[in-house]
């Protein structure tokens, strides 16, 4: 049985149905889910658990019913406005990792990386990042004014509350910058227009704000009252210290872009957390070990089926996905129906055919003959694209896949719903991460995260070169993660993204792919929200 967090969405949906809340033009705030109840509906800690599942459940599903029909947020498409869709708008359609066809609205401008601050699917990720903060913020409000001596769990749900903040505010804080709106569960409901973060779209501001919380909940302060569980004592997809570490690491590893100076302390603590993910985790990479007679897949391949619950001694965080369960239009639903088209068979990927996202030359090409990661689908697709909106143009991309390991479709693969978690954070990312730091403090990498590194290469049937420095380890980062929402977060921190150091096929609007304003470094604050809102100033040159 999957035994996971996902098994309480359900009930969390149907208790916490009447928080739903919409969002218009011009809304302002962080949607605060609260109401005149509120404090009879988290009567019990029963109720502040479906209270806090209801927090996980807003980064897999869209809405109180799935997979449409009653959204969290109104006056958007329900299906674009899913969290992990949203976020794969954001963090690969702008790379060379993935391309997309379609013609909604203004989505192509988002591939050539010539959006603007009106692009409606970057602002439904927007909003969809501050929603799930408001609703983390009402319930620490209710939990510490309701809960009872006598409710000894309560405490938990709170770290594993502000981990998921935390997680949202990160996202923001890498899109849109330090100048968001800025709310916590200590900020009174209504009562003023939220201020921004901070006063510059680069400063120290949210950053510290992320790293005090995640250092709270790992118990690395004198506060020790809301402290995530071990690593790996959960269920899948519940928040533990493993998590907590790898976002920490990622705040810091990030911090040169964050603060727009780099300053090789943040870099020691990058490999402090990563050593303990590495260390003291108690995680290993899924290899020929894990396969098992009857599996028609390849290991790698294992991390991103409809069973890649399994693969939980890699995968650090989840969001959980279930086709039966928790339905919707975005998630893995979406990275796997969007993948499918041109002379592709649906049945063998277990889901729908939408025909919108593939890859580019530029990914493709970083592969070496026998690489187990490449994973294309090449009959009638070309490799070369000249037009954008044609999904044979670029090889399609066929990673993940609402199949199990012994070849069986996901639970509703007839209604085209998938199966697969997320992958947020897994081992081999800290591994790859964990070399980065070593280059970018020393210049050369130790011995054991060389022996790590060669793991990753060792389990994708390739030779581990004889030199590894910064630009392996960023091609090896596209072979290793492509389609995992690392990319774009990459290219900027390897000053690679709106450069012409690099370019891409549709990077700047050109075929051949050009160099980029770099404003589009950052994406923009909502011109919606900066109208409405005078608090916030838009990002520079939008």
């Amino acid at each position: 049985m999957k035994k996971s967090i996902i098994q309480y969405f359900g009930a969390a949906l149907l208790s916490v149905s009447l928080f739903s809340s919409c969002v218009n033009d011009l809304d302002v705030l962080p949607i605060d889910p609260s109401m005149d109840t509120s404090d009879k509906v988290y009567d019990s800690q029963e109720a502040l658990y479906q209270g806090l599942t209801k927090i996980y459940a807003g980064f897999a599903v869209s809405g109180q019913k799935g997979p449409s029909g009653n959204g969290d947020l109104g006056g958007f498409d329900e299906g674009h406005s899913q969290y992990w869709r949203g976020y794969f708008v954001c963090q690969e359609l702008p790379t060379d990792e993935c391309v997309n066809g379609w013609g909604d609205g203004t989505l192509p401008t988002v591939s050539q990386m010539t959006w603007t601050s009106s692009q409606e699917h970057i602002r439904q990720f927007y909003y969809r990042a501050l929603y799930q903060v408001s609703l983390v913020n009402e319930f620490i409000r209710q939990a510490k004014s309701n809960a009872s001596a006598e409710w000894t769990a309560v405490p938990q749900y709170v770290a594993e509350a502000r981990f998921l903040r935390a997680l949202a505010y990160w996202h923001a804080l890498d899109l849109f910058g330090n100048g968001i709106p800025f709310v916590t569960e200590n900020d009174a409901i209504g009562s003023t227009l939220p201020n921004p973060a901070g006063k510059d779209e680069r400063g120290p501001e949210l950053f510290n704000y992320i790293e005090s919380e995640l250092l709270a909940i790992v118990g690395d302060t004198d506060d020790d009252t809301y402290v995530l569980l071990d690593p790996r004592k959960g269920m899948v997809g519940q928040a533990d210290k493993a998590a907590a570490w790898m976002l920490l690491a990622k705040l810091y590893l990030n911090h040169g872009v964050y603060l727009a100076k780099v300053d090789n302390a943040y870099y020691t603590k990058a490999r402090n957390y990563l050593n303990k993910v590495i260390n003291e985790g108690g995680y290993r990479l899924i290899d020929a070990t894990d396969a098992v007679d009857g599996d028609v897949y390849n290991v790698y391949e294992y991390l991103f089926l409809a069973d890649n619950y399994r693969c939980n001694s890699e995968i650090i965080y989840s969001i959980n996905c279930d086709g039966l369960n928790s339905q919707t239009y975005g998630a893995t639903t979406y990275i796997i129906n969007a993948a499918v088209g041109g002379e592709m068979n649906k049945a063998d990927y277990g889901c729908g055919s939408w025909g919108g996202n593939r890859t580019t030359k530029a990914l493709v090409n970083k592969f070496d003959n026998g690489d187990i990661r490449a994973l294309w689908f090449t009959n009638g697709q070309s490799l070369e694209i000249t037009k954008q909106d044609q999904f044979t143009h670029g090889y399609a991309v066929v990673k993940f896949k609402n199949m199990t390991r012994d070849g069986k479709p996901g639970g509703n693969a007839t209604s085209e719903f998938a199966d697969v978690d997320v992958p947020v954070f897994r081992l081999a990312d800290a591994y790859l991460m964990a070399a980065e730091v070593d280059l970018r403090l020393e210049g050369t990498v130790s011995s054991a995260n060389l022996n790590n590194l060669k793991k990753i290469t060792d389990r994708a049937g390739v030779t581990f070169p004889t030199t590894v420095d910064l630009n392996y380890i960023l091609d090896e980062r596209a072979r290793e993660l492509y389609w995992e929402c690392h990319r774009r977060t990459d290219l900027i921190r390897f000053g690679k993204f709106t450069s012409r150091d690099y370019v891409w096929p549709l990077k700047g609007g050109d075929l051949n792919g050009k160099a980029v304003d770099k404003k589009y470094n950052l994406m923009p604050i909502p011109s919606t929200d900066v109208m409405a809102n005078t608090n916030l100033k838009q990002n520079t040159d939008y």
